[in-house]
């Protein structure tokens, strides 16, 4: 983690963008949208700077050394878990995993919002592979 803060003025014009969720003197939370846009655009060979650049995000204010260490951390936990991986659990995750058996009402809840985030993934694959297919008749 970089050793520089960020001023009260830095902090305020970070959490005007839609993509950042929090921002403290010491780190920024993004969105899983953005998270998950970052992955996808990483992979298709965009570097992180250029990313971070197309949302809007001011990478002299952010600081690359800060860009590259959330890109490693968003990948590594991508190809450890897929896209839950990339999910803020802070608020949802109390601790220690939970040692009983699930109901069979809590086993469909938990796989329908499972089944609901993949449908969303798709939805912006879709649209990702839709923009990337109009960009290259422009050319």
């Amino acid at each position: 983690m970089t050793k520089r803060l960020l001023t009260k003025k830095e902090q305020e014009q970070l959490k005007r963008n839609p993509n950042v969720v929090a921002v403290s003197e010491k780190a920024i939370t993004y969105t899983d949208e953005f998270k998950r846009h970052f992955i996808v655009e990483n992979e298709n060979g965009r570097l992180p700077r250029e990313i971070f650049e197309e949302v809007g995000l001011d990478v002299e204010l952010i600081g690359i050394e800060r860009i590259r260490s959330a890109g490693k951390r968003w990948r590594s936990a991508y190809r450890q878990a897929g896209v839950e991986g990339l999910q803020d659990t802070r608020k949802t995750n109390s601790g220690r995993p939970s040692e009983r058996e699930f109901t069979l009402e809590e086993k469909i809840s938990r796989l329908e919002a499972k089944n609901q985030l993949l449908r969303a993934e798709n939805e912006l694959l879709k649209k990702l592979d839709l923009l990337e297919r109009q960009m290259l008749k422009k050319k």
